[in-house]
């Protein structure tokens, strides 16, 4: 089997809960990964690694796992069967292929990888040594998508014409790392992604790419902000946003021939957060409240099902290879608008 990335290796038994370390002691580690383990027994935490050890000390003393030193040695530890990978996107491609050549099942934090070659040559290692190998789109596990894919599916709006979809947060200190390119910065890579694998979620994965923008900053050498323009074979579009230059929005709506559904706070709702879907038919209004769903729980379940039973998490394979293709062509498509400074 090679290019779809569904391998599971040697399953764990399914009654064993998979043992985790973590590579790399990020802040969404910390506020959203981590704490979302306490709702999945199917996973169980052994070790952290920073190459700063009070670093790794601080996390293992708060979520209960052995602090280590370096990330090479945390891959040596065969109390570890899977890492999490949350990296900044420049090293996820070499730590990814590191940590499957060590037999570690992989959930990496998107991007997978900054280009397209190297996310089709580490599915392809996966699949070669039975892994799993995950990309954390955790927005897409969320309940409330699979309400509005069956709302539209039901013919509530009639037939899909358009999917606007942004995604877009407010300027950050000059000093964040992702305004540098050498760590896989830049707008597309942080933000972009997110409007794009809702476009595929919502319209299928024959989309094609047939424009792209991208602002661009030539002092700190990134894209700050952009557009793209999708189309499917028979003629539905995406116009996406996104950026971090901006108010903060995260939202999308899909019109159809018959009426409109929109939901806000799409990719980043609390785990309280109960979403509020909005549908224009008809000439009338409705909200609907939906459940509050926790995307993080859902993917660390997800993966853990994965390793364990073989079971497609919906983050791996042919997932992750469409991903990465739509960004690709997206940069290889775009028009380079330079920031004034």
């Amino acid at each position: 089997m090679t290019g779809t990335g569904t391998g599971t290796g040697t399953p764990v038994p399914g009654g064993t809960p998979v043992r985790l370390g973590v590579l790399g002691c990020a802040e969404i580690a910390w506020r959203k990964t981590l704490p979302a383990l306490a709702g999945v027994p199917q996973l169980r935490l052994t070790a952290v690694a920073s190459r700063d050890p009070e670093r790794a000390a601080r996390f293992g003393e708060r979520f209960g796992a052995q602090p280590v030193t370096g990330y090479p040695a945390l891959l040596e530890r065969d109390d570890v069967d899977a890492v999490y990978l949350p990296l900044p996107a420049a090293l996820h491609a070499p730590w990814v292929d590191r940590a499957l050549r060590a037999g570690k099942h992989v959930l990496a934090e998107k991007p997978l990888a900054t280009v397209e070659a190297d996310a089709r040559r580490l599915v392809a290692l996966a699949d070669s040594r039975g892994l799993v190998l995950a990309e954390n789109y955790m927005f897409t596990l969320h309940s409330q998508h699979a309400q509005v894919r069956e709302l539209i599916g039901s013919g509530l709006i009639g037939e899909p014409r358009l999917l606007s979809a942004a995604f877009a947060i407010p300027a950050l200190p000059r000093e964040d790392i992702r305004y540098r390119p050498d760590v896989g910065g830049g707008a597309l890579a942080d933000v972009g992604g997110y409007p794009l694998r809702a476009a595929t979620l919502l319209l299928g994965d024959r989309l094609e790419v047939v424009g792209a923008t991208l602002r661009r900053d030539p002092a700190r050498g990134v894209d700050l902000g952009g557009t793209a323009l999708l189309v499917t074979p028979d003629g539905v579009a995406a116009q996406l946003a996104f950026g971090m230059e901006h108010a903060y929005r995260c939202e999308y709506e899909v019109w159809g021939s018959a009426g409109r559904l929109r939901l806000d706070r799409a990719f980043t709702p609390p785990a309280d957060h109960k979403p509020v879907l909005r549908i224009e038919r008809g000439g009338e209004v409705q909200e609907r409240l939906l459940a509050p769903d926790d995307h993080f729980e859902a993917a660390l379940r997800a993966f853990a099902d994965a390793v364990r039973t073989g079971t497609d998490s919906g983050l791996q394979g042919a997932a992750v290879l469409r991903q990465a293709a739509l960004v690709q062509r997206v940069r290889d498509v775009a028009r380079y608008l330079d920031v004034p400074n």
